[in-house]
């Protein structure tokens, strides 16, 4: 998920928008603008059942966005520190900086956003009666009343539905989903162990997993499947998201295993001090072919009076045209220092590697009270690791 662009700041953590959340976007407003409403109001013209489930996928969203927020703001008062959401194709993520710090925060963290979901589901359903009447019992009464629907209530009960599914889906128990985190938060007050808690967990993720791929290709071949049906394209879904759900098991478990690896190592240990930096005032021809070329370096501090102004690479030469370097300096080009993230010395080399993830970045310039005192590279990081943490980053 490095892709898409930044939303805006919602309770002062950063929202993301992966680009494959079009696609879900898409298929969303489709199938109710082609499908649900028709179904609903036969009588509805293309141009009002389109407006309104656009209106529709951008809410459910939006509630998306909610459930998210619950538990960044949840694992906040718990001390946290939540990196941004991102929004993508199977709904959001609230990028932790962290794991957890006991398993009564882990709980309350987990259960905060299914619990927000099935809130917004009641809302929207006692609005949308509100407005339309009670709900019928009988099928013959159901159809003639959703027939009577005007485009709020519509909207509204679609949406009071479609957040109680997402609650229900996030409680089944397969890691790395809200109740595959209350099964470990269960597992480690249990027995005390986060690394043994969440391999479990994670080994039931991976079940969780494989039953919706079987379900999935079963449904692809035909059968019908008790609550989901049948159906290539439903199938295929259904197996994708079983995909999904098994890698980020997997990567989950990886990802802890990581952080108790490099927690313990500081970025001072691993930082190189050996680098070559260049002036603002450089041109961009003397850049390439006299510090580039001949050092091998990918990546150059641009150093000014002993205070770090930016970076430079190549990448950045590449922005102008050739014919241009000659008369163009690198200050011109390079990245400024307040659009980098940098790293301390003392600084564990987990949060380095997070930070790098994060940024797409190869490098972060190490500061010592405001001086350039290393450059940490992601290579550094993985050499160590093939090195030194083999044993700790054994598979499940």
């Amino acid at each position: 998920m490095g892709n898409g662009f930044r939303l805006g700041r919602v309770a002062g953590i950063d929202v993301h928008v992966d680009w494959s959340l079009l696609i879900a976007f898409c298929l969303i407003a489709s199938s109710l603008a082609f499908g649900v409403f028709p179904a609903w109001h036969p009588e509805w013209t293309g141009v009002h059942a389109t407006g309104t489930a656009l209106a529709a996928a951008l809410l459910f969203f939006s509630s998306v966005l909610a459930h998210e927020l619950s538990h960044a703001l949840v694992g906040r008062r718990y001390g946290i520190s939540i990196g941004r959401i991102t929004l993508f194709i199977f709904g959001g993520i609230a990028e932790l900086a962290g794991e957890p710090r006991s398993w009564r925060a882990e709980l309350s963290m987990a259960i905060a956003g299914p619990m927000t979901s099935i809130v917004l589901g009641a809302v929207f359903l006692l609005l949308a009666m509100g407005m339309a009447g009670p709900l019928p019992t009988d099928m013959q009464h159901l159809e003639s009343w959703l027939a009577g629907l005007g485009s709020v209530p519509t909207l509204l009960l679609w949406l009071g539905q479609v957040n109680i599914v997402l609650a229900l889906f996030n409680l089944v128990p397969g890691f790395p989903l809200d109740g595959g985190r209350v099964l470990r938060a269960a597992l480690w007050g249990i027995t005390g162990n986060l690394r043994r808690a969440t391999r479990w967990a994670s080994m039931g993720g991976q079940v969780v997993a494989w039953l919706l791929m079987g379900m999935g290709i079963a449904m692809i071949l035909g059968a019908d499947v008790p609550l989901f049906g049948s159906g290539a394209a439903a199938g295929l879904w259904l197996t994708f998201i079983g995909w999904f759900l098994n890698n980020a098991a997997l990567m989950s478990y990886r990802q802890l295993l990581l952080q108790e690896t490099l927690q313990a190592v500081h970025v001072q240990r691993l930082m190189r001090t050996d680098f070559l930096t260049v002036s603002p005032d450089l041109t961009v021809a003397e850049f390439v072919h006299e510090r580039l070329l001949p050092s091998g370096q990918r990546a150059f501090p641009v150093v000014e009076k002993g205070k770090l102004s930016g970076i430079v690479s190549l990448r950045d030469a590449r922005k102008i045209d050739r014919t241009q370097w000659t008369g163009t300096v690198v200050a011109r080009i390079m990245t400024p220092a307040e659009r980098l993230v940098t790293a301390s010395p003392g600084d564990d080399a987990f949060e380095a590697l997070v930070a790098l993830g994060r940024g797409g970045m190869k490098q972060l310039p190490v500061l010592e009270n405001g001086k350039l005192c290393g450059l940490l590279r992601r290579e550094d990081l993985v050499n160590w690791l093939a090195l030194y943490g083999e044993r700790s980053l054994e598979p499940m």
